[in-house]
């Protein structure tokens, strides 16, 4: 299958009716590939019983707000009418961070939790849940962390810097925000080993469609239910990763998809930039879980013959869906006499990844 044929593949409709119930993806069955997929039939669709805002959409499907504004450029953000058709997220591409505990994507407002699984055995399932992020003045932090502590229908204490800047805008906060559907914090809150009173939190009920921007004071803002099955699922000790990723490249079934965000607040970057990132991230996916590298080409080196026009439009429209850019042929059953039986003997072993500060984990 070309690449075209697989673009026009990809268009299958799927429409999806009720409420989502589910943020549970299974891995790939090849450990190599990073795209994960919630609907098999291609594009996923919803159609308005009533009418409604993306906004309402949105929360039905645990969405953020972002990210379905940008899969419905079209769609009127205040007036989605009756029957009108509306695009859901379907797949994503990992992040390129230790597959074990919660990664924290802020480029992308979207969490991955790793359940834990037996020692040396590798995750068969990722949950993916949209959240909020610290605004321009007060941005989350980036880096490894863990979760410090978990308290239940927190207070909330405003510290003094927000008192002041609530003051200013004549909305003065008291000193504690008792438990309640106006707590900001929501019924469940994560404490993160950071300075600072940084946590994954839940939501009051007035701003619980800001879930998926970046509004916050630096903290992570879930959805009520979706921070309630967090928080019964996460022990203390729990590794954090919080990294920023607008651009993530990942493999499934030999395709190669390419997946981009619009910048954060305060951050502009050009097409050009945006490229480079992305060609070093291809060159550096080309390198990931197949024979060339065993036959002993350097594939890192390589950059494959993708669609360079289909990039140019992902980089452009940044709508955050993974959209197909090359395919390969897949790796001959039959490889040649002179190969190992066992590749686990004679491939050394790949160094430890360490983060960097570009927000991505790249080998030694």
């Amino acid at each position: 299958m070309n690449i075209r044929a697989l673009l026009a593949f990809t268009l299958l409709l799927s429409v999806i009716g009720g409420h989502a119930n589910a943020t549970t993806y299974a891995m790939p069955e090849n450990s190599s590939d990073s795209v994960i997929t919630q609907y098999p039939d291609g594009m996923a669709l919803t159609r308005a019983d009533q009418n409604e805002t993306l906004l309402d959409v949105a929360r039905r499907f645990l969405l953020g707000q972002t990210e379905i504004v940008r899969l419905n450029p079209d769609v009127d953000r205040w007036l989605v009418k009756k029957g009108e058709i509306v695009r859901l997220s379907n797949r994503r591409i990992l992040p390129d961070s230790p597959r074990n505990g919660i990664t924290l994507n802020i480029s992308e407002y979207r969490m991955y939790y790793y359940p834990p699984t037996k020692k040396g055995q590798a995750p068969q399932q990722v949950m993916s849940y949209a959240h909020g992020v610290g605004r321009q003045d007060w941005k989350t932090p980036l880096g490894k962390t863990k979760v410090a502590r978990k308290i239940m229908n927190p207070a909330w204490h405003p510290p003094e810097s927000i008192r002041r800047e609530h003051a200013a805008n004549g909305d003065p906060l008291p000193l504690v925000v008792p438990p309640g559907p106006h707590n900001p914090l929501g019924t469940r809150a994560l404490h993160l080993a950071l300075p600072g009173e940084y946590r994954i939190h839940g939501t009051d009920i007035d701003k619980i469609h800001g879930i998926g921007m970046q509004i916050t004071h630096g903290c992570v803002r879930m959805y009520p239910e979706d921070v309630e099955a967090l928080y019964d699922m996460v022990s203390v000790g729990t590794p954090v990763y919080i990294v920023k990723q607008p651009i993530k490249v990942g493999w499934l079934n030999n395709v190669l998809y390419v997946e981009a965000h619009p910048d954060l607040e305060g951050e502009e970057t050009t097409l050009d930039q945006r490229f480079a990132v992305a060609l070093g991230l291809i060159q550096k996916a080309n390198n990931i879980g197949r024979d060339r590298e065993y036959a002993g080409v350097d594939a890192a080196q390589e950059v494959p013959d993708f669609d360079q026009q289909v990039l140019n439009k992902v980089l452009k429209e940044q709508s955050g869906e993974p959209i197909a850019i090359y395919e390969r042929l897949p790796p001959l059953e039959d490889m040649s006499s002179s190969m190992p039986t066992d590749l686990s003997t004679s491939v050394p072993a790949k160094p430890a990844r360490q983060a960097s500060p570009d927000g991505y984990f790249h080998g030694n």
